[in-house]
């Protein structure tokens, strides 16, 4: 009787123990769990902070790779990518790009991002025949690794929204490409858009790592190499 009475007593000492071994572990793991979830956002960040610039002093580089941002329903650059525009044009007049990529999706007949492109860039007097388009950046991964793989560039400096622009300058460097960046400021114009894309570049650094680190994948539309931006390079 003596001994049951004793182990009856035991039993919370016993629960509050196991609950405090139970609640250790719990934060263990949340804590392994919050390594893990930030380590490609730190990836992104540590990997590109020295390659991002200014347009007034970033390097000069043969080529501006301009990233795609959509199209409004009349077919025209949405505000976004024309901003990216307006910052790869002015990198070209002030010489410090001499061919601007312009790489978007055209998966589909009635969507042509580079055809866009190109016509803004040449509708601000950018020339003609120094605009490349690639037709199939379907997303940044491909978009840099087309750049080297495709076109043949190994210096470049790629152009898109500040906020995007550590993954871009990450992604591109990944894929073998001398990349340096420059970033569209959107946080006046745009200022809970811009929010809104810091927040989702912590997701999307996943992915980022994913495909510049541990996958490394081929685009999803590879080819045959093509000579646009050499023939464009060329006096």
């Amino acid at each position: 009787m003596g001994d049951f009475a004793e182990r009856v007593r035991a039993l919370p000492a016993a629960g509050a123990r196991l609950l405090r071994r139970r609640w250790r572990l719990a934060l263990v793991v949340t804590g392994l769990l919050a390594v893990l979830a930030a380590t490609p956002w730190v990836w992104v960040r540590t990997s590109s902070a020295p390659y991002v610039h200014g347009a007034a002093d970033v390097p000069e580089a043969p080529v501006a790779l301009v990233l795609g941002a959509g199209l409004t329903r009349s077919g025209k650059p949405t505000p976004f990518l024309a901003g990216r525009l307006d910052v790869a044009a002015q990198l070209y007049r002030t010489g410090k790009v001499e061919v601007l990529l312009v790489s978007g999706d055209n998966s589909r007949t009635d969507y042509d991002e580079p055809s866009a492109m190109r016509d803004y860039l040449v509708s601000r007097g950018v020339p003609e025949r120094v605009v490349v388009a690639d037709y199939a950046g379907l997303d940044t991964w491909d978009s840099c690794t087309r750049a080297k793989r495709v076109f043949g560039v190994e210096r470049l400096t790629v152009v898109t929204q500040g906020f995007h622009l550590p993954r871009a300058v990450a992604l591109c460097r990944s894929a073998g490409l001398e990349a340096h960046g420059v970033g569209h400021d959107t946080s006046r114009g745009w200022a809970t858009t811009t929010a809104y894309g810091h927040f989702r570049e912590v997701f999307a650094a996943g992915k980022a790592m994913w495909d510049g680190v541990v996958a490394r994948p081929d685009p999803r539309f590879l080819g045959p190499a093509e000579q646009g931006v050499t023939r464009a390079l060329t006096p």
